[in-house]
């Protein structure tokens, strides 16, 4: 169950029986409403007669609006207690929210002074105020939105954030933000014919406007304006950058539009911090080049550079010796770098690349300089050939391979194995000529020839003479399957298997008989 007193801001306050004021769900609000300008009384449990206790009592009233009244009647009163005040417009519920000592120094705060000026509490509110009290307060929605449609009706520039009734009804306060002056004096004619109430209309900033409606910030908490924050400060742009803050102004600004009032909250921190970090005017000379200031980091006194024609390359410093490099660019001395500051210091020569390979030159040269490839390679034949045979002295020569003779034969069945990484097949030797087989015999009658090996193509036919003609094919041969007859002067080639068709007769040839069909 929702709170009733969310615009008041009562939730959290027990009274003497342990019950939790102003919260229907035990203290639990679920919109967070309740936490608008909430104060922790740490003086509470100090025991202080009646008769002591300071004689103005802190009010909070909807949207978190804090005023002050005096109890002149001397009322037993308990924060979060309802109350009926006196207003300049009339009679008015509040609740209690801060009393005893810790409202004197809240008047001294906000310089507020203590006479006539402060209205008193007339009593405590009975069960008939807070329910009048609730019907008014459920008519501001209700009137915020119809306001809204007359001021677009009027073509007014202005923005209406919210309505606020007194408990009696009988006057609303119309709370707007605009840039420009605003006349609307035709705006509050339809506006109290058409609620029959007293209006008021009451300008605020966009922070105010923030702070009433509430909402969370990028930091994941709840706007200090809705819930702590009662003066707003100027903030600028140099706080930002006094920061080393991006500016963009997306990141920079708040829900109000505004530039975020957290800005200022570490200013003064990092202007005390930025007195001990020396100031570059220009780029640092050194004898390595000049260096350009990228980047500083306030509170671990660090700066980075980057040297002209390098500004990838940033070099973190100190600030200590960059102050000391800024003194000696002031009295013309150019320092050798960032790490010495002795211009007259002697120069130490690093070693070259192939300095530093030297030994490894020298090894390859002691054994032969033998690449990596080909070493793997001996070592694999002399593995082979059951041994190592070291390495070959300087000056020696190989000598000529002896003939090993003919390789035996392998076992059938028995595979080579992986050929040794590196080693090459080397090019395959010529084949020669075909010999002549001759004439092949006549195949005997009857024998069929058998399928034709893989790869192996029928020989073309020699082209039939001009005039010939091929006369009837045997009885009992057929034309094989997927042929095609040698055309003259072409070669027959296998025709692809398709599917077979119906059979179909064939037309009688030299005067035969047809043939039945089947």
């Amino acid at each position: 169950m929702a709170c009733k007193s969310c615009s008041s801001g009562s939730c959290g306050s027990a009274s003497e029986t342990g019950e939790v004021k102003g919260c229907q769900s035990n203290g639990g609000c679920g919109t967070g409403g309740c936490n608008k300008m909430n104060v922790f009384d740490w003086l509470s449990d100090l025991d202080v007669p009646s008769f002591q206790r300071f004689h103005i009592v802190e009010v909070k009233f909807k949207g978190g609006r804090k005023e002050y009244f005096r109890n002149v009647d001397q009322l037993e009163l308990h924060t979060g207690d309802s109350v009926m005040v006196d207003s300049s417009s009339g009679t008015q519920l509040g609740v209690v929210s801060l009393q005893g000592e810790l409202v004197r120094l809240q008047l001294l705060k906000k310089n507020i002074k203590d006479d006539d000026k402060v209205k008193t509490i007339f009593r405590v509110a009975t069960d008939k105020d807070i329910e009048k009290h609730e019907l008014s307060m459920a008519r501001d929605l209700p009137t915020m939105y119809r306001g809204r449609q007359i001021i677009h009706d009027l073509k007014i520039n202005m923005k209406l954030s919210d309505v606020e009734f007194q408990s009696d009804g009988s006057k609303a306060i119309f709370y707007y933000s605009s840039e420009d002056r605003v006349d609307f004096r035709e705006l509050i004619k339809l506006l109290a014919t058409e609620f029959k109430i007293r209006v008021e209309m009451k300008q605020i900033s966009l922070r105010q406007e923030a702070g009433r409606l509430g909402g969370i910030g990028v930091c994941g908490r709840e706007l200090c304006c809705s819930t702590w924050l009662t003066d707003f400060k100027n903030v600028t742009t140099s706080a930002a950058r006094y920061q080393n803050l991006s500016l963009n102004p997306v990141k920079l600004s708040g829900q109000c539009g505004r530039l975020k009032c957290c800005l200022n909250y570490e200013l003064e921190t990092y202007m005390d911090a930025l007195k001990s970090i020396p100031t570059i005017e220009g780029r640092l000379k050194t004898k390595r080049g000049e260096a350009v200031l990228q980047k500083t980091d306030i509170f671990k006194r660090m700066m980075w550079f980057g040297i002209v024609g390098e500004e990838a390359i940033w070099i973190p410093v100190s600030c200590d010796r960059v102050a000391e490099i800024v003194d000696l660019n002031k009295k013309g001395i150019i320092p050798e770098s960032f790490e010495d500051l002795n211009p007259d210091a002697p120069t130490v020569e690093k070693p070259t690349l192939s300095e530093l390979n030297s030994d490894l030159e020298r090894m390859d040269k002691k054994y032969g300089g033998v690449k990596s490839g080909n070493r793997n390679n001996r070592n694999n034949r002399g593995n082979r050939d059951g041994g190592n045979r070291g390495p070959r002295s300087e000056g020696q020569d190989r000598g000529p391979r002896p003939d090993r003779g003919p390789r035996p034969p392998r076992p059938e069945g028995e595979n080579r194995g992986p050929r040794p990484e590196g080693q090459d097949r080397g090019p395959r030797p010529e084949r020669g000529p075909r010999p002549d087989r001759g004439p092949r015999p006549p195949r005997p009658e009857g024998e069929n020839r058998g399928p034709r090996p893989e790869g192996e193509n029928r020989p073309p036919r020699p082209p039939r003479p001009e005039g010939q003609e091929r006369g009837p094919r045997p009885e009992g041969q057929n034309r094989p399957e997927g042929s095609i007859p040698a055309s003259d002067g072409g070669t027959a080639t296998p025709k692809p298997f398709k599917k077979k068709k119906k059979f179909k007769p064939r037309p009688p040839r030299d005067g035969a008989a047809p043939t039945p069909e089947a």
